[in-house]
Formats: C-alpha cells, sequence, structure tokens
C-alpha cells in the first residue's frame, strides 16, 4: 500500500473489506487511516474507529488477544456515535456488536483470519 493512498469513501471501504476478506487487515488499516487522515472533521472518528478495528484483527491474527481487545474496544466505541444515522452504508451497529463480542472471545491456537462486514 502507497503510505499516501487516499481514497473516497465508497472506495475506502470496498477496498478494505477485500483486505479483510483476503486476509490482510492490516493493508485494510492502512486504506481507512488514508481516508481518516482526509476526512472532514465530523467523520474523523468513524474513519479512526474503522482503521481501530482493521488493527484488532491483525493483532488477533499475529496471537496478541490483549492487544486486539484493546483496539476492538476503542474502534468500537469511537464509531459507536455513528449509530442513529451511518454513513456510506457502513452497518455501525452490527459492526460494534461483533467487534464487541471478538474482544470478549478468547483466542484459539491456529484459528483462521477473522473478519468484520464494513457495510450492510
Amino acid at each position: 500500500m502507497p503510505d499516501d493512498l487516499v481514497l473516497p469513501p465508497a472506495e475506502s471501504l470496498a477496498e478494505a473489506q477485500r483486505l479483510i476478506d483476503g486476509g490482510r487487515p492490516f493493508h485494510a488499516h492502512e486504506v481507512l487511516e488514508g481516508t481518516w487522515k482526509a476526512a472532514p472533521p465530523a467523520e474523523r472518528d468513524l474513519w479512526q474507529g474503522l482503521a481501530q478495528l482493521a488493527v484488532g484483527l491483525t493483532h488477533r491474527a499475529r496471537g496478541n488477544v490483549g492487544g486486539a481487545s484493546t483496539l476492538l474496544g476503542r474502534g468500537a466505541a469511537r464509531i459507536a456515535p455513528y449509530g442513529d444515522d451511518p454513513p456510506y452504508g457502513i452497518d455501525v451497529t452490527g459492526l460494534v456488536a461483533a467487534a464487541e463480542a471478538l474482544a470478549a472471545e478468547p483466542l484459539v491456537v491456529d484459528e483462521p483470519p477473522r473478519r468484520l462486514r464494513l457495510r450492510r
């Protein structure tokens, strides 16, 4: 991923989902981070939270359950305020519930990469 990659929101979500589905959540984080840094102030917490969810998946895939739980929890808390009127078709309510549940799950040795659905 280029360090300066900035995609429009819909493209960012599609690319991040493709990367998450492909077992590359860190790369999804990079895509979401570019959009976060370019987002208008009212959306920055949303994009930062989505990036944190992707990093949480990265930590989990690397066996760092503590880091995963922390980042999944932070990401869920950061995006939760957008739940009443979720922009870009983002499934905020579903993401918050899935991230919180995953944060509480123990890590299973050799588990397959975990995924989250960003949109409905």
